[in-house]
């Protein structure tokens, strides 16, 4: 079959490997990629936010039977209710599949904050306690923050590319970030609503089902590193690198995951109707011996794609196809036993300001059990040269988490660009495993 690939991160590129190696799929289109991409597909220059009706026009053209989507930004825009419209208006064919994603109004577990910590309330799933406060009663929740217990977390209700969340230690900041969001549109409109958060305390965690909407499987978790600093200091990012499996992640402990939250997350996704068929993300942290939700994601996260992939041996386009059936109840998930490790490469200056177009070397090493994901790079005049904040990761799979951090790190050693940096301790609490 024919495939449309929405993205252009190392979460694509991980997707994108993944997908060629199955015998289902024929033609692979990458919107719009990266150096990577272009391995095991052909790069497409479509916009694929707000407006699908280029989108469209590619599909009917080359003759896609079916859209999966790597970012958040289509889905909370609606890309599958687009799509379906679209197909119900003027069908793509008994062949088309759909969209590998939620619907929008389903996605806006991840696009509201607010739309999530309702829903979790209605079906009694672990999170921290919270209100949420706009313009309309700012003055109560300037009283309530003075009042709250220390530390607090501020989170803008909306899409904020990983940047809406602030953990204020003192009221004083509190106060003045409150302020920044609603009356300093610190966030844009991402921030015209901010959910005021109970701070846990404990170790986090990131778990993934793929789902047709009734059924799910549970793909391997992962744990991934914020912070830019070692020792998980410094700015937050986009994500430094990760691990999986998780070595604390015991079977009491994911018992617990599956039974009070993925169990009840999907339950209750069918008992609102809403539509979804993809990938769900729990962002939880383990608080004594229990899981919490902080999060939902609509699609997997990035660099945790980098780790999780890599371990499944299971088709991953056959498990797409078992979703848009609604079958995934027939399916058995194979794994890798190993350990997998990523460890992102970033441009210089990242997370502020960093330079675009730098020429990258060493890009041509190998090493078997090892793979070499590209995120924020592009080809040009016969190079590769950096196009973003984090430009590649190294992930490899051993039978030893401290050997596959090793060995990524060798790898890495190889590349370079100007201002490359990345974490060399990603998994440093585990030295063990």
């Amino acid at each position: 079959m024919n495939i449309l690939l929405l993205g252009s991160g190392g979460r694509e590129h991980a997707l994108a490997w993944k997908m060629h190696q199955s015998s289902l799929c024929s033609q692979l289109y990458i919107a719009p990629g990266n150096a990577g991409t272009s391995q095991y597909g052909t790069n497409v220059d479509l916009p694929i936010s707000k407006d699908f009706q280029e989108m469209e026009s590619f599909c009917r053209t080359r003759s896609i039977q079916m859209i999966v989507v790597g970012p958040e930004d289509p889905l909370v825009q609606g890309v599958y209710d687009y799509f379906e419209a679209a197909h119900q208006r003027e069908s793509f064919g008994a062949s088309w599949l759909g969209v590998i994603g939620p619907s929008g109004e389903a996605a806006q577990l991840e696009g509201s904050k607010a739309y999530a910590k309702l829903f979790m309330q209605r079906h009694n799933i672990p999170t921290a306690s919270y209100k949420e406060f706009s313009s309309d009663n700012y003055d109560a929740g300037y009283e309530y923050i003075r009042n709250h217990t220390l530390p607090v977390v501020l989170k803008a209700d909306g899409l904020a590319a990983g940047k809406g969340v602030i953990i204020a230690t003192d009221h004083d900041e509190a106060l003045r970030e409150y302020e920044l969001m609603l009356r300093q549109s610190k966030f844009g409109a991402a921030g015209h609503k901010v959910v005021v958060e109970e701070f846990l305390s404990g170790i986090e965690l990131s778990v993934f089902a793929l789902t047709d909407g009734t059924h799910y499987l549970l793909l391997p978790e992962a744990k991934d590193y914020k912070r830019i600093g070692e020792g998980d200091t410094g700015l937050n990012t986009g994500g430094m690198g990760a691990i999986s499996p998780v070595p604390f992640a015991n079977d009491a402990f994911m018992k617990k995951v599956e039974d009070r939250i993925v169990k009840p997350t999907i339950e209750g996704l069918r008992k609102e109707q809403l539509t979804y068929k993809g990938f769900v993300f729990f962002g939880l942290i383990k608080v004594g011996n229990d899981p919490y939700v902080i999060e939902y994601n609509c699609r997997m996260g990035d660099p945790e794609t980098e780790v999780v992939i890599p371990r499944l041996k299971s088709d991953l386009v056959s498990l797409f196809v078992s979703t848009s059936k609604q079958q995934l109840n027939q399916v058995v998930l194979e794994q890798d036993q190993r350990s997998a490790v990523t460890i992102v490469a970033v441009s210089g200056g990242y997370p502020g300001e960093y330079k675009k177009g730098v020429a990258i070397t060493g890009l041509e090493t190998s090493e078997s059990n090892s793979i070499l994901f590209h995120a924020g790079t592009k080809a040009t005049e016969g190079k590769v040269v950096t196009n973003g904040g984090r430009v590649l990761a190294v992930t490899t799979l051993s039978d030893s988490l401290s050997v596959a951090v090793k060995q990524s790190r060798k790898l890495l050693e190889q590349i370079q660009f100007d201002g490359m940096y990345y974490r060399k301790d990603i998994g440093y609490e585990f030295p063990e495993s």
